[in-house]
């Protein structure tokens, strides 16, 4: 006989997957103790679970894997062929429709994006920033770039220049980064402060930037910023360059656009909680982990902490041994990439944060700073089965 946790490793299903398909009478324990509910399963069973675990992957909906695996073991297997076949069918159908959606897609694409039109004039824009509270601001974001070599316009930082105000953003579509600042004073083409606002190419005022940074420029100029003096950041057309000192980085920024990071960040309000990061760190170090039910192609596997809310206002970690579910508490859970939180944490570089939890386990859980609503950052859920 199996422990649930030997029938995980053994099979590829997480402890949770299991627990979900015993209540959905998908694949009921061989035994399960009356004394602590723990569930036990019989050495026969670990190929059912690797027969459901490729079902899962192919994205056969619950009512037709509950047909499928009563039928595995039967001399006709008519039914399950049939089933195979039907959901098979069933996907080449919405591959077809999804082939002809985005067709449609790029076509509205290529409107918008039409050569014809003029191109946005793109000006010169110079300010003077506190080194400090650009470095903290870097610090606070960078580890959200992306690194997927099929989406390039996430592999550096956004500087969006609006008025007096900088904010730097990041994201790799699993977490984004967001921390705001304001310039320390502006500085004209000659270098000197200038109140009267930026100035582009023909001499015109200019109040916006918005480029991408490549990282590796990103992390250079963050080398810069080892002291409190004014740092300058100039952006001239496709070329940004960060002076401190006597010392400059300047590169070509990334030549693409990035997403409206405002429109992510715009979410419903959900409950906060506050939570010391020191105590809170060394449970999900220490905690249970899930590996992720779901795994993108070139993506290693990833380790989730199960979050939960308690009656007395504080979050725990829940933890898989959890056989009736009493260790996750009472109010909804959300699963999340521990590695991600974990950096989250660090970049946040204090030691009490705010975790703001969704109404809806598919919200993002943004973690945020008490005393700086203009810096946080948000992680995807991870879907939980149960």
């Amino acid at each position: 006989m199996r422990s649930i946790g030997e029938m995980a490793r053994d099979s590829g299903l997480g402890v949770s997957a299991l627990r979900f398909y015993d209540r959905a009478g998908v694949l009921v324990p061989a035994w399960v103790d009356p004394a602590s509910g723990y569930r036990w399963y019989a050495p026969e069973q670990v190929d059912e679970a690797r027969l459901l675990v490729r079902l899962r992957r192919a994205g056969m909906p619950l009512a037709d894997i509950r047909l499928v695996m009563a039928g595995w073991s039967g001399t006709d297997k008519s039914l399950v062929r049939r089933l195979l076949e039907a959901h098979l069918r069933r996907l080449e159908l919405g591959l077809a429709e999804a082939r002809s959606e985005f067709s449609a897609l790029r076509a509205l694409l290529d409107h918008r994006e039409n050569p014809m039109s003029p191109s946005p004039r793109t000006g010169t824009v110079r300010l003077s920033l506190p080194a400090s509270a650009l470095a903290a601001a870097l610090d606070a974001v960078r580890f959200a770039a992306g690194e997927d070599p099929e989406l390039p316009m996430l592999g550096g930082v956004l500087f969006d220049v609006e008025g007096d105000a900088l904010h730097v953003v990041a994201t790799d579509r699993y977490r984004m980064a967001v921390a705001r600042m304001d310039a320390g004073g502006r500085t004209d083409a000659g270098g000197r402060t200038d109140s009267t606002g930026r100035t582009d190419a023909g001499g015109h005022e200019d109040s916006r930037a918005r480029v991408v940074v490549p990282a590796p420029l990103v992390d250079a100029m963050r080398a810069l910023l080892t002291d409190d003096e004014p740092a300058r950041l100039a952006v001239e057309g496709e070329r940004v360059t960060l002076e401190a000192g006597e010392r400059q980085a300047s590169g070509q920024c990334l030549a693409h656009d990035f997403p409206d990071y405002r429109r992510l960040v715009q979410l419903p309000p959900g409950r906060r909680v506050a939570v010391d990061v020191p105590a809170f760190r060394m449970a999900l170090e220490t905690g249970a982990v899930r590996a992720a039910e779901e795994r993108e192609p070139g993506r290693s596997a990833r380790e989730v902490s199960v979050l939960a809310t308690v009656e007395d206002g504080t979050v725990i970690v829940c933890g898989d041994g959890d056989e009736d579910g009493s260790g996750c508490g009472n109010g909804g859970r959300v699963g999340v990439d521990r590695g991600f939180l974990l950096d989250a944490l660090a970049a946040a570089g204090r030691d009490r944060i705010v975790l703001e939890f969704g109404a809806d386990p598919t919200a993002p859980l943004a973690i945020r700073r008490t005393d700086d609503e203009g810096t946080f950052s948000l992680l995807m859920p991870v879907r939980l089965d149960d």
